[in-house]
């Protein structure tokens, strides 16, 4: 098949894709539709071409990759307008409970609800659910210990949605520490 007609299947599995899209998704649906092996070059030779593409300055998004995927999404010159549209659309906002069990599950995951509970000081029953609803945590499994507690970690939806590749790129605690957050005087 020629190369053109690849990359044009390709683009549109990117564009359909609400989630990134890895290559082994790609390579599985191409041999499915079209009957015969294609390799991971062609893929790559295929997402090379799709991102020069969309990196001309006629096109507002751009081919990202991102945890171990691709996805389009829109340049940083358009963040202010999208945003704009995403203010208006705050019903679908995070609740300052929600936020921070997300935050936990994030850096100590896997973790069971008990010990989010225990963090938090107060019971997190709907946050745990509305992360669950809105799909940016997963059950991994069960924790070996007494009574076999569920553990949740976030999902690769959280992973697109803060465009990460992987979990150590979230903010170290010493980056977003501040003076004004300390208690106390400092000594010197």
């Amino acid at each position: 098949m020629p190369q053109n007609k690849i990359t044009s299947h390709i683009e549109a599995l990117i564009f359909s894709s609400v989630q990134s899209i890895s290559v082994q998704e790609i390579i599985l649906a191409l041999n499915a539709v079209f009957g015969e092996e294609h390799i991971e070059s062609q893929i790559f030779d295929s997402l090379d071409l799709i991102k020069e593409k969309y990196n001309h300055d006629d096109f507002a998004v751009e081919l990202v990759h991102l945890n171990n995927g691709y996805q389009f999404l829109t340049k940083k010159i358009y963040h202010e307008t999208v945003n704009q549209l995403q203010l208006h659309r705050s019903k679908k906002k995070l609740s300052q409970a929600a936020m921070e069990t997300l935050a936990i599950i994030a850096y100590r995951q896997p973790i069971t609800k008990l010990e989010i509970e225990q963090i938090r000081g107060v019971n997190s029953d709907y946050s745990v659910q509305r992360l669950l609803e809105k799909e940016l945590i997963s059950i991994e499994g069960k924790a070996e210990t007494p009574g076999r507690p569920i553990l949740y970690t976030t999902s690769s939806l959280f992973m697109d949605y803060f465009a990460l590749n992987n979990l150590s790129q979230l903010p170290q605690l010493k980056d977003i520490s501040r003076a004004e957050n300390t208690i106390g005087e400092t000594a010197e």
